[in-house]
C-alpha cells in the first residue's frame, strides 16, 4: 500500500526572482504532485506538497537545487498529515 503524505518545506538563499516557484511547479506536477509554493517577505520560499512518500523525496531532493539561477543553502521540512487539493499551484 502506497502512503500518501504531505511535506512542509522552507526554502533559503537566492530563491525569488530565480523562477523558483515556477520551476518547483513543474517539477511537482512531473511527480504527480499536488500542493502549493508561494514567496515569503523574508527572502524564502514555502513549499506544501502533497502525494505518495517516493515522489514526496524526489521533490525534496530537487528542492535542495531548485532551477539552474538558484542558489539554495538550506531546505527545512517537516512530514505532516495527508491534506488533499486540486493541483499544484503558485501563491
Amino acid at each position: 500500500m502506497l502512503e500518501k503524505l504531505c511535506i512542509h518545506c522552507f526554502v533559503s538563499g537566492h530563491v525569488q526572482g530565480v523562477w523558483y516557484r515556477a520551476s518547483t511547479q513543474d517539477e511537482a506536477k512531473a511527480l504527480g504532485l499536488t500542493g502549493w509554493a508561494r514567496n515569503l517577505s523574508d527572502g524564502r520560499v514555502e513549499v506544501l506538497a502533497a502525494g505518495e512518500r517516493k515522489q514526496l523525496e524526489a521533490l525534496h531532493a530537487w528542492l535542495q537545487k531548485g532551477p539552474p539561477l538558484a542558489k539554495v543553502t538550506e531546505v527545512t521540512y517537516e512530514e505532516l498529515e495527508w491534506k488533499e487539493f486540486e493541483r499544484f499551484g503558485i501563491m
